[in-house]
């Protein structure tokens, strides 16, 4: 049996300390993990592109993961600033492939 990468680790966290994220709406993919250099970038989307509590969100994920996980020391969090709405800025919810009309999905 292997041991999980940096980025299933992070996923599996998101999925359990950060449940309000999908309580109201948002959606959160794990864009980077590199253990390498202890960065991690997660994207938030659905209801969190626009809401005025997700710059909190964000910080609270960052300051999270690196003292949760001793291989992380650097995090992003990206929020679109599209104000699109539901699952459409996530597709498939937390670990789907970020989708927009007018960008390319390695936007970053």
């Amino acid at each position: 049996m292997s041991e999980e990468s940096l980025k299933e680790r992070v996923e599996n966290w998101m999925v359990g300390q950060m449940p309000i994220i999908q309580m109201h709406g948002g959606r959160s993919v794990v864009r980077e993990a590199d253990p390498d250099t202890g960065t991690v970038t997660v994207e938030l989307g659905g209801s969190c592109a626009g809401c005025g509590i997700s710059d909190l969100t964000a910080q609270n994920i960052k300051r999270d993961l690196i003292l949760e996980f001793d291989d992380v020391d650097e995090v992003h969090v990206l929020v679109p600033s599209t104000g699109e709405q539901g699952d459409a800025t996530v597709e498939g919810g937390r670990g789907g492939e970020l989708q927009h009309a007018t960008e390319h999905p390695n936007h970053f």
